[in-house]
């Protein structure tokens, strides 16, 4: 009975552990080259990982080849709402040094090249 109640509260208690990030959800991308996305952010290890779960465009929703690529890549919350990573755009298929930064609903992402010397970012708005 001992063993059951100890292995109990060790279930118990790793699952504390496993906690959701605040940056986990679905979000919606800027447009970029006349289309958009929804990003569904979840944990991938230690990290949080996104994948296009949804694309859209002018003519409203459509089966883009992107649906299920990651596009946010291993961002390791750094304890302060911001995270580090790497970030995939689709519209020239590079991946990038990638950076976040979660205020409210609004998730600010960012790619650069250069050692950071040439960014480029959007900010997402959280959608669930």
């Amino acid at each position: 009975m001992t063993r059951i109640a100890l292995g109990l509260a060790v279930l118990f208690a790793s699952a504390g552990l496993a906690a959701a990030d605040p940056a986990d959800g679905i979000w919606q991308t800027q447009v970029d080259d006349g289309s958009y996305a929804h990003v569904t952010l979840a944990p991938c290890g230690g990290a949080v990982c996104g994948t296009i779960s949804r694309t859209f465009n002018t003519s409203g929703e459509y089966q883009s080849p992107n649906i299920g690529r990651q596009i946010v890549i291993d961002m390791v919350p750094n304890g302060d709402g911001t995270y580090d990573g790497q970030v995939w755009r689709p519209s020239n298929d590079k991946i990038y040094r990638g950076k976040m930064a979660l205020n409210g609903d609004r998730l600010q992402l960012q790619g650069c090249v250069l050692g950071g010397a040439v960014c480029a970012s959007q900010t997402w708005a959280r959608i669930q």
